[in-house]
């Protein structure tokens, strides 16, 4: 697989640098001529330029890559240069880099963006995961701001625990596609009993995350956590489906960017 990555800062190099190590080939653009042949990234491949000229981009010929990554410390530059590789040439996936939190939004398809990586969220839904039992934590969001990967980890006083898989009525944009026990991950199924301290993982609309997080909190113990068999005459009457919500993108504007406090060494910082 052929990787471009804009940035050959501390975070473009660690990027480039595991890349390496799994045999996929390499090109860093950087602004920085010094940045060249960095400690620890032998067999990468090196072009100076300013990666948000479309002039650099057609050095790099960056058409024939697989994945172009913007890893700069400059959220304008990463959203430039996502924007230029989707529809200047047609890049299949791209990955930008998010520095302010502030400027999440923007990262979606209208600015070219496929995944975007917000280090200071990610690293908060990391602490939340091994810290918060009872509440529902995102770890990853996919398709750019559509769905997530959410955990919850059971309370041992929680309603849930005795109940299947099976016996539970999941939001209908809500899959839960793993059980962590005992640190061994479980593939659920229906006739999988729920125990106190599993870790649930879902993947989930954004839309959804709030019926979830309402289904599995404790004041939902009074409601009808779990699919109760209804009676003849229900049975005859039918039951009311559930409905789902889309989610709504917001449009972007490149005036709206927030500024960094704090950005890396990666020649894009100006």
């Amino acid at each position: 697989m052929k990787v471009v990555i804009v940035g050959a800062g501390s975070v473009g190099s660690s990027i480039a640098r595991e890349l390496l190590s799994h045999k996929h080939e390499i090109l860093l653009i950087d602004l920085k001529p010094e940045v060249i042949g960095r400690s620890g990234l032998r067999g990468a491949h090196w072009l100076v330029g300013d990666a948000c000229e479309l002039s650099t981009l057609q050095d790099a010929k960056l058409e024939d890559a697989d994945v172009v990554v913007s890893a700069t410390g400059d959220d304008k530059v990463n959203l430039v240069v996502s924007l230029l590789a989707k529809t200047e040439f047609g890049i299949g996936r791209t990955v930008g880099r998010v520095n302010n939190p502030k400027n999440d939004w923007m990262f979606n398809d209208s600015w070219g963006v496929d995944v975007a990586v917000n280090t200071p969220q990610l690293m908060t839904a990391l602490v939340e995961e091994a810290v918060e039992i009872g509440d529902l934590v995102r770890l990853l969001t996919l398709q750019t701001g559509v769905s997530s990967i959410v955990e919850f980890t059971v309370p041992h006083d929680s309603h849930t625990i005795g109940l299947t898989v099976g016996a539970i009525d999941w939001p209908e944009d809500s899959t839960l596609v793993a059980i962590l026990r005992d640190q061994a991950p479980i593939t659920p199924s229906r006739d999988d009993v729920i125990d106190g301290g599993d870790e649930l993982f879902f993947v989930t609309t954004i839309a959804a995350e709030d019926q979830l997080r309402e289904l599995l909190s404790p004041s939902s113990a009074e409601g009808r956590p779990f699919s109760e068999q209804p009676s003849g005459d229900q049975q005859e009457a039918g039951g009311s489906p559930q409905g789902g919500a889309a989610a709504v993108g917001a449009p972007a504007a490149a005036d709206q960017l927030a500024g960094t406090d704090q950005l890396d060494d990666d020649g894009f910082d100006g």
